[in-house]
């Protein structure tokens, strides 16, 4: 839902560090996975570079994130925090069917389990 939160299955735009982590990065959107605090949320990078057949990326097809169509993979071999000041726009909500992938590679990659609040 388009309310100016950043939910749990919502693409967003935020400033991402390189892998390098040398200071450098780029905007990009990134999909939020769980709210850690008040001020934080758990997020993974998308990337429209193919990556079929690697673990470390899941799949989403193409959507409203990326204005030229293209299809995109999420990466989840790296979880960002982000301050919630630090979002620029919410870019469109993911299905729920692929929310869903992702959220069952970031279980079974990570081990986590869904807690019953």
């Amino acid at each position: 839902m388009r309310d100016g939160d950043a939910d749990a299955g919502e693409i967003v735009w935020t400033w991402v560090p390189y892998e390098e982590n040398d200071g450098r990065g780029k905007d990009r959107p990134v999909l939020v996975i769980a709210q850690q605090d008040a001020d934080h949320v758990y997020a993974v990078r998308l990337t429209s570079t193919p990556h079929q057949g690697s673990r470390d990326f899941v799949p989403l097809g193409a959507g409203e994130w990326d204005p030229q169509r293209r299809p995109s993979w999420v990466d989840i071999e790296q979880l960002y925090s982000v301050h919630v000041r630090g979002l620029r726009r919410e870019a469109s909500a993911l299905p729920r069917d692929r929310f869903a992938v992702v959220a069952a590679a970031l279980r079974q990659r990570y081990g986590w389990r869904i807690s019953a609040r």
